[in-house]
């Protein structure tokens, strides 16, 4: 039997070994993952530092995805943008290129079958999707922003179209004796009067002023004259001199100006816009009536057109719900004195996403960093935009008659409106202002990421101090322990093959 002495294992050989291999395993795990503990309970008083700062981080990861999906759609949108100010310099060029009038089977020159395609890329451009989403729509960006070229041009179904409504209107302004809605009597004496044929109608021509150089005249209005509208009428007292001129402003359709001046002439018969002295002023009353009733129903088949196509474009594209003419009943367009909102059973809407009376940039807003909130959302109803859709929308729906002789006067009059409107006048918003409001939002987001970055990588250290180690320092310990470790064991596994008889000396027999 062997008898352990005082250099025999202990426990608390055993429990210094034990505690060693612990740590060398805690070193170790430390040196793998580079953290100071894989629990926050394991960072003492730090926990609650740690806790904060990985917080912090989370939401600067959270802020930095949003701006990079927000910076996708923005590079989009400012593309869009692009291609639809290249397309309404297209249509501006093409009708200032424009060759001879000359129409083609469907009633329209070559500009306006080139319409019909730009059209078509605009509202493709309109309904241009980032992902899922429906960039013009709103804050509806699940749902389309514009209906078809077709729908919005031709109708569908029961749904009446621009070419319809504009039809519609034609019928309204000009009415039914060829004067777009005033009446010319015939003078009473001396006396010639014009008057609108229905007070607070919407349709025709309205009467907006006269001035007089008629030696002799009487001219008074524009003045109400129950139960028509304004009404003017001029006395001639005496004969005028040849020269003498009268002038009648009146106001279109679509709120645009267009003057008539007459002058007296001793030439029979008068030229354009002329009407004869005559042997009394009775007779030369005639002749004023006569050459009053011919100019206003020259505009009427010109001027007048071209007016009432861009009132119901701009009724069609620019209001909500779309303004249409209330035929009355039995159904008279040419009869009709007011408008009625159109109903998604009898009109097209051309604009299928949101509409409501938030400001079209608040329709999306995203927060991209810790203080940093930006608006880029958009509606293809916004000014620029709906103007261009309506104007080249029109110059696409408009026909006419080879055998009209105011065909080209009243086409020429179409696009030089169309040509006005869309040179973006002063005080009206551009495709270059709704550029310059996401630009804005772009350079937002820039400053955002480039102080998410610096921000991340402040709190990415100050977390790495409290959770992390120096692996070099690790290292040494693990070597020092490791080393510790290894000397002890030895000394314990000798230690544990020793017994009394190592001690006692050899017997001599």
């Amino acid at each position: 039997m062997s008898i352990t002495g005082p250099g025999s294992v202990t426990a608390a050989n055993v429990l210094a070994q034990t505690n060693m291999t612990n740590q060398l395993s805690t070193l170790s795990e430390e040196l793998g993952s580079g953290q100071a503990s894989q629990t926050y309970s394991g960072l003492g008083s730090q926990a609650g530092v740690a806790l904060s700062l990985s917080a912090q981080l989370s939401a600067i990861a959270g802020y930095t995805s949003t701006a990079t999906t927000v910076g996708t759609t923005l590079t989009l949108a400012q593309s869009v943008l692009t291609q639809l100010g290249n397309t309404e310099s297209s249509v501006v060029q093409g009708i200032n290129q424009s060759a001879a009038f000359a129409l083609d089977g469907n009633g329209k020159t070559t500009t306006q079958e080139s319409a019909v395609s730009q059209l078509d890329e605009i509202l493709s451009l309109l309904n241009t999707q980032n992902g899922s989403n429906y960039m013009f729509s709103g804050s509806a960006p699940n749902q389309p922003s514009v209906a078809s070229t077709s729908e919005i041009l031709n109708g569908t179904g029961s749904q009446a179209g621009l070419t319809q409504i504009i039809a519609e209107r034609l019928q309204a302004d000009q009415g039914a004796n060829g004067l777009g809605r005033l009446v010319i009597p015939a003078p009473t004496a001396t006396t010639v009067s014009i008057s609108e044929d229905v007070a607070g109608s919407p349709f025709g021509f309205k009467l907006a002023g006269v001035n007089s150089s008629l030696t002799g005249a009487t001219v008074t209005g524009p003045a109400p004259s129950p139960p028509n509208g304004q009404s003017i009428s001029v006395d001639l007292g005496t004969n005028p001199n040849p020269g003498d001129t009268i002038a009648f402003d009146l106001t279109l359709p679509d709120g645009s100006s267009q003057s008539i001046t007459l002058t007296a002439t001793a030439a029979s018969p008068p030229g354009t816009n002329q009407f004869t002295i005559g042997t009394t002023p009775a007779a030369t009353a005639t002749n004023l009536q006569g050459a009053l009733a011919s100019a206003v129903g020259s505009l009427d088949q010109t001027a007048l057109p071209a007016a009432s196509a861009m009132a119901a474009a701009n009724n069609f594209f620019n209001s909500d719900p779309p303004q249409i003419v209330d035929p009355g009943t039995p159904p008279d367009y040419a009869t009709a004195t007011s408008l009625e909102n159109g109903t998604q059973a009898n009109t097209v809407f051309w604009y299928t996403g949101e509409n409501g009376a938030t400001p079209a940039r608040q329709t999306a807003t995203a927060q991209v960093g810790p203080s940093m909130t930006i608006a880029y959302g958009m509606r293809a109803t916004e000014p620029a935009i709906s103007t261009l859709v309506a104007n080249v929308a029109m110059l696409a729906a408009t026909t006419y008659s080879a055998s009209d002789p105011n065909a080209q006067a009243s086409y020429q009059a179409l696009t030089e409106k169309v040509t006005a409107n869309l040179d973006s006048p002063s005080g009206t918003q551009s495709i270059d202002d709704i550029e310059a409001d996401l630009a804005n939002a772009q350079t937002t987001v820039s400053d955002a990421q480039k102080l998410n970055t610096s921000t991340q990588t402040t709190l990415t250290d100050m977390l790495q101090g409290i959770e992390g180690v120096n692996q070099n320092q690790i290292g040494e310990q693990i070597l020092t322990l490791q080393n510790t470790l290894s000397a002890s064991m030895s000394v314990t596994a000798r230690l544990a093959q020793m017994s009394l008889t190592n001690y006692l000396a050899p017997s001599t027999g």
